[in-house]
Formats: structure tokens, sequence, C-alpha cells
């Protein structure tokens, strides 16, 4: 059934602030007291580059904290300025599609094993990467830009080429063209960018959509038709910006037999959500899902 599918299971209640603002505001205060080390004391400076951000040297002392404490690290004002973009337009509809825990499971384990395979990168090839230590959310945000291009693997986008030039191109490129730019930058000697932190991240977001969200088999092979089945069990399709109270459901057709209410009205709702992920639901569509949740339940 269509609730069986962990995208579409929500929670009854939503916080007020979604955790991709949450991201963004806890990244922007870290960098505030990482630039206002300096001016305190040295040994706050020392602190953070011995035991905050990532090194080979400090994971082999065990500080295995540090593939977490990383990631809210930045090297500059444009370096957090340009995470906390792509993290806030990437992440908010991710977490609309999966929900909180899911999302920051997925940005969280994206960061870890990006980290992790840039060190390891490090201890295998010195001479190739060097012993420099990692910092920024880069490798979580590569893979909420997989997500998102797995969830919305046909879905046209536009992006802007260095911020100035747009250019429109179906979701999933996005992975292709990141994956070269990673895998090019791999092969310069010290380039001074974590690009194997950022390439395991890409693979670590798509794999855990296509295997662990949408269940599939492969890790690229897209089925472009799937089978819908005849009875579905509605779910809950609130949206993560609405408002403490509940608002009226207004312009749903209330006249209908259930199964032409369903067939007519809902059916096609839940096709949408299939091929384009609860997103891309209108309020009118999500309050009839609501209605329609509401009359089952008085079955």
């Amino acid at each position: 059934m269509l609730e069986d599918r962990s995208y579409m299971r929500q929670s009854a209640y939503q916080p007020r602030w979604s955790a991709s603002l949450v991201l963004v505001i806890t990244n922007a205060v870290v960098f505030g007291l990482q630039s206002i080390a300096p001016l305190t004391s040295r040994a706050g400076v020392d602190f953070i580059k011995r035991f905050l951000e990532l090194s080979p040297v400090g994971l082999a002392n065990g500080y295995v904290w540090q593939l977490v404490t990383f990631q809210f690290l930045h090297g500059g004002t444009l370096h957090l300025i340009l995470n906390c973009a792509m993290l806030w337009i990437f992440g908010r509809p991710i977490e609309d599609t999966l929900g909180r825990k899911t999302f920051l499971k997925l940005y969280f384990l994206s960061g870890i094993i990006g980290g992790f395979v840039q060190v390891g990168c490090s201890w295998l090839f010195p001479t190739h990467f060097g012993y420099a230590s990692v910092v920024g959310a880069s490798a979580g945000i590569f893979g909420l830009i997989a997500a998102f291009a797995a969830l919305n693997w046909e879905r046209p986008i536009t992006t802007l080429v260095a911020f100035i030039i747009p250019v429109t191109m179906k979701a999933k490129y996005l992975i292709l063209v990141f994956g070269i730019i990673g895998i090019l930058g791999l092969l310069e000697p010290h380039s001074g960018y974590a690009h194997g932190a950022h390439l395991a991240g890409l693979v670590t977001g798509l794999a855990y959509i296509r295997f662990l969200v949408q269940s599939e088999k492969s890790l690229f092979a897209w089925r472009r038709s799937r089978s819908v089945t005849t009875r579905r069990e509605l779910v809950e399709a609130r949206s993560s910006r609405q408002a403490f109270w509940k608002r009226p459901i207004k312009n749903v057709p209330d006249d209908l037999p259930p199964s032409e209410f369903i067939s007519k009205e809902v059916d096609p709702i839940l096709d949408k959500i299939s091929a384009h992920g609860i997103q891309s639901l209108t309020l009118r569509e999500r309050q009839i899902l609501e209605a329609a949740r509401a009359k089952m339940g008085k079955r």
C-alpha cells in the first residue's frame, strides 16, 4: 500500500521551524563563534583545529565526533553562504517529501560517509591528497542534491551556471554534472577542495533514496511506470509550513458517493504523489486528501 512507502510517512504534528532552517541558523551561529575564536585566545583556535575539524590525525587518535562537528565549520564567509543557500534550496523539498527524521538521517549520513572517504583518501594516497583538515557541510549537501534528483528524476529544473547563466535540465543530470566535477577534482593533487567527500556524499544520497526509500535494486536504472494498486490507504499530506491551527477544508466535493470520490478526486492525487512526490501537491489537493482521510475514518 502507498502508506508503506517510507517517503509517504508523515507525522501528524509538524514543528514550527523546519530542520533545514535550524541547520542553516546553526551553521551561521557556529561560524560566528569560529570567527571570533582568534580574537579571544590562541587556545580557542587550537581547540577547533585539533578536536572539531576533521583530520586524518584526529580520526586516527579516535576523535570520531569530528565526522559530525566538521560539518558545522566553514573556511570562510563565501563558503558558508554557498553551503547555506544550497542547504535551503535542496533541503526544504527533501524535508517536505521525506519528513524531518529521514531528512536528517540522509543529511548527516552523507556528511559522515563523505568525511570518512576524504580522510581515507588522505590515508591511502598522502602525497596526492595531503593531510589537510576538512570543514564544511558540502558532503551532506551533495547527498541532498542527489536525493532531490532521485525523487524528481525527470523533472526540469533551472540552475545558474556561475550564478549568472540560467540553464534548464532534468534533475537527474545534476548527479551526472556533480559526479563528473567530483571525479575530475580527485585527479588534481592538493586541489584544496574535498572532492572525495563531495563525491561520496553524492553517491550516499543517491543510494539512500534508491535502496532505502524507493526500494529499488539498481542505483541508476529507473522504472518509468509503476503499478498502482486498486485499493490504497490514504496518508497525511500536511505541509511543513502549516500554521498552528488546522486550515479549513474548502472547495472539496462533498456530494459524491465514497467510491466515486476516491476514483475521481483521490486516485489522481495519489498518482501525482507517486510520480512527482508529495511536495508537488497544491493546497487544495492536500485538503482533498485530508477530507478523504476523515471520510474513511468514519467508515
